[in-house]
């Protein structure tokens, strides 16, 4: 007896701060019968779940290694220095990296902004994690740049944050292994690129109608002519013998 075959699942690796709801929903209204799932990764890993097949597609920070990867930016972040609630820079609304010179700026091992010289002072130990140099924050220890959905993901009640004007923005992608575009693939593109259901590429999208011959045609347009009373009945010419 043969097996029955399982159903497809797309699935999906996400980076600390970026949020797939949106999309998420759209997916599941679209195809109903193929299961999304997601899977959290942090910003090193999510390449490697690309390349050894463990995802489908991934949503990224920028830069990445793109050796075999497809990839499409969606947006940016706005940059914003963590600081604590009491710090003199919450006294402005938005600072500059001049503001921070005379700072100690924490720089974690998974930071992914690209700075070409970065402000202030470099702390003696650089944290492992975003959520490390969070805790160092807290405690005095120095201030972070991080994206904003990253300062809003590691919230705390003694902390808060404001924009960095000129510091590097944090632009979030999607991207999967070229050698991999399937059907899914194309469909997930198409629902972050704002695509609707008729104009996706995927398997999601509406089948063209097929055109219809020239007999066809012909033939519609006397049955429209007819049921709009333009053509008359046709009368028997054949006369009945007596």
């Amino acid at each position: 007896m043969t097996e029955p075959t399982s159903a497809p699942t797309f699935r999906l690796a996400y980076v600390p701060g970026v949020t797939p709801t949106k999309w998420v929903r759209i997916w599941r209204e679209r195809l109903p019968d193929v299961p999304l799932e997601l899977v959290a990764a942090t910003a090193a890993d999510a390449p490697t779940l690309l390349r050894t097949g463990a995802v489908d597609a991934a949503l990224v920070r920028l830069p990445v290694d793109r050796d075999g990867l497809s990839v499409i930016a969606l947006y940016e972040e706005t940059p914003v220095v963590v600081v604590p609630k009491d710090h003199v820079i919450t006294a402005a609304d938005e600072v500059s990296t001049r503001d921070l010179s005379d700072e100690t700026v924490l720089h974690p091992h998974d930071d992914t902004l690209e700075w070409s010289a970065r402000p202030g002072t470099a702390a003696l130990h650089r944290p492992d994690t975003t959520a490390d140099a969070i805790e160092l924050v807290a405690a005095g220890i120095g201030v972070l740049v991080v994206p904003q959905s990253l300062a809003r993901l590691h919230h705390r009640k003694d902390l808060t944050y404001r924009t960095v004007t000129d510091a590097p923005a944090s632009p979030v992608a999607l991207a999967w292994p070229t050698s991999a575009t399937t059907d899914l693939v194309e469909e997930f593109v198409g629902i972050v690129r704002g695509r609707s259901a008729n104009s996706s590429r995927g398997r999601g999208a509406a089948e063209p109608a097929p055109k219809r011959t020239a007999s066809q045609k012909a033939a519609a347009k006397r049955a429209a002519r007819a049921e709009a009373g333009k053509t008359p009945t046709p009368r028997n010419t054949k006369r009945h013998r007596r």
